[in-house]
This record gives structure tokens, C-alpha cells and sequence, in this order.
């Protein structure tokens, strides 16, 4: 049985961040992104080492993927292709294209972000039985109330509201059932039985140019401009849609397997990989050296 984690980094220029958070700043307030930039920087060598680690002690393969001629390529291609993508979104899209190309010749293939840290020397591998079905793990409960208050909502374009209603949007455009999972592709596990059976790339064209359609028309849609505005390109949009619309089979993580770390409460002692969404990588580091996984 073949096995690898792979993990990316693309140092993003600060001029060419997307600001998702421009219309919350206060006066000479730092965007969260030039922040978030920093720690990736400040933390590098740590990020990638506890990756290394953890693959050794698995007995899996890791493989780290940089701004290098292969993404060069692809963000030229990408850029090309669908200018209207931002630096994030290509980036994104770069990391699930990995996927598509691993899977070709890796049995089984763990995706982690470059701020999600393995904190267990126990293997993902043997714990998700990959054979079932994607795992990955759903934001449904960080959804701003999907029921009688919508018109209240007022996300960015990358809360998973935004991406709930958007993927929730391209369902009913397509006649399909809009009851759907918002999903968060950070850590991600898959045969690539499953991943084919997405077909994510299979017709990006079409993905695309719906999306598009439901931007330009929010005069004609069924849901208020509070929502619509929101709407864009993102990759777990796609990924939402694609389950339903392909039926494909889905193991949701638990939050031992992806700690959603978003704010600045304890991280679990039971927890096997942090997400740390809020860049608090020092805190992650010191919960990390408590567990005495040695690098």
C-alpha cells in the first residue's frame, strides 16, 4: 500500500493578496491576510518539519510542493484561462490539480495545509478506511443562520456561509437538489477511486461560467444581495457542489481528525491534527512540544 501527505506553500506577494476583509478594517488596521503571510514565514521551517515528522513516523512518503516551474506553469495557464480567478483562488485550485496527479500513483493520499500540524504519531491511514469515501471535514456548523434570518447574514466571501449558499445556488441552477454540505478541504484523504469519481477537473469550464452566471444575474436571484455579493470562485464551493451533483460517497471528519483552530480557546488533548485558521502557530508549538513528539 502506497501512501504519501504532501502540503503546499505559495508565498503570495502582498500586493497581490486578496483583502477579504477590506470592508471590516478600521483605520491603519493590518489585514488579516498580511498577518497571516507573516506567520507562515516566521513558522516555515517548524510547518514543514512537523509534517516530515509525521509521515516518517507512519511510514508514509511526504511530498512538499513550493512556487516552482510546475506552478509557474500553472498559474500562467490559469491566469490565462480564467483571469477573473484572484492569486488565492489559482492557489487553491493548484493544490487539488496535486491531488488529481497523486492519485494516479499513490494508493492512498493525505492532503494537509500548510497551517494544519499532525500532533499524533497515529496513522490517519489506518483510522480513515480511505476505501469508503473522501475524508474530509464539513463547516456546517459555521454556517450564520441558514433558516428564517438570512437576510441578516453579512459574511466574507470565504465564510462558509458564503460558500453554503453559493454551492446551494449552482445546485438549483442545474435542477438538482440544493441540500448540500459546505466543506473545508484543509485536510483532505483519497483513493483516487473517489477523487475521479468528483470529476472536480473533469468540467471546470462549466463550473466556472455557472458561477459567473450567478454573480452577474444577483438583480434575477432568488436570494438577497447581503448573499450574492459573496458569491465567487472558491474551490470548496465547487467541491460541495460536485458531491451532490456526482454522488459521491463522503467520510466527515471529527474534530480530533481536523481541531478547527479559530480563535483562542485550548486546543484538545485528543487532538491529532490542529488547523490553525488563526495563525497562532506559537500556541500550537508549545501544545505541540507538550505531547513530546519528537522531530
Amino acid at each position: 500500500m502506497s501512501r504519501v501527505i504532501y502540503s503546499i506553500y505559495i508565498n503570495i506577494p502582498k500586493e497581490k493578496l486578496d483583502i477579504h476583509d477590506k470592508h471590516i478594517l478600521k483605520e491603519n488596521q493590518t489585514p488579516m491576510n498580511h498577518k497571516m503571510a507573516q506567520a507562515f514565514i516566521d513558522y516555515y521551517d517548524w510547518l514543514i518539519e512537523t509534517k516530515k515528522r509525521y509521515a516518517d513516523s507512519i511510514g508514509a512518503e511526504f511530498q512538499m510542493y513550493e512556487y516552482d516551474d510546475d506552478y509557474i506553469k500553472f498559474h500562467e495557464d490559469y491566469s490565462k484561462r480564467y483571469p477573473f480567478l484572484s492569486e488565492y483562488n489559482i492557489v487553491n485550485k493548484y493544490k487539488l490539480h496535486i491531488l488529481d496527479r497523486l492519485v494516479n500513483y499513490k494508493d492512498e493520499v493525505l492532503y494537509l495545509d500548510f497551517d494544519a500540524i499532525p500532533t499524533t504519531n497515529e496513522s490517519f491511514f489506518d483510522v480513515w478506511d480511505l476505501s469508503k469515501g473522501i475524508a474530509i471535514l464539513h463547516n456546517n456548523d459555521k454556517i450564520r443562520d441558514p433558516g428564517q434570518h438570512i437576510h441578516k447574514i453579512n459574511g466574507t466571501i470565504r465564510s462558509p456561509s458564503a460558500k453554503y449558499f453559493n454551492a446551494m445556488a449552482m445546485l438549483e441552477q442545474r435542477g438538482l437538489n440544493p441540500q448540500c454540505d459546505v466543506v473545508n478541504t484543509a485536510i483532505l484523504g483519497a483513493t483516487k477511486e473517489h477523487w475521479k469519481r468528483l470529476r472536480y477537473f473533469d468540467d471546470l469550464d462549466e463550473s466556472f461560467k455557472l458561477m459567473t452566471k450567478l454573480i452577474n444575474n444577483k438583480e434575477q436571484s432568488m436570494y438577497p444581495p447581503n448573499i450574492t455579493k459573496t458569491f465567487g470562485y472558491d474551490n470548496e464551493t465547487i467541491f460541495s457542489y460536485k458531491i451532490v451533483e456526482n454522488n459521491v460517497p463522503i467520510q466527515w471528519l471529527d474534530y480530533q481528525w481536523h481541531f478547527f483552530y479559530d480563535n483562542n480557546r485550548g486546543i484538545p488533548q485528543d487532538a491529532k491534527i490542529v488547523h490553525a485558521i488563526n495563525k497562532e502557530f506559537e500556541r500550537v508549538w508549545k501544545y505541540y512540544d507538550k505531547k513530546e513528539l519528537d522531530l
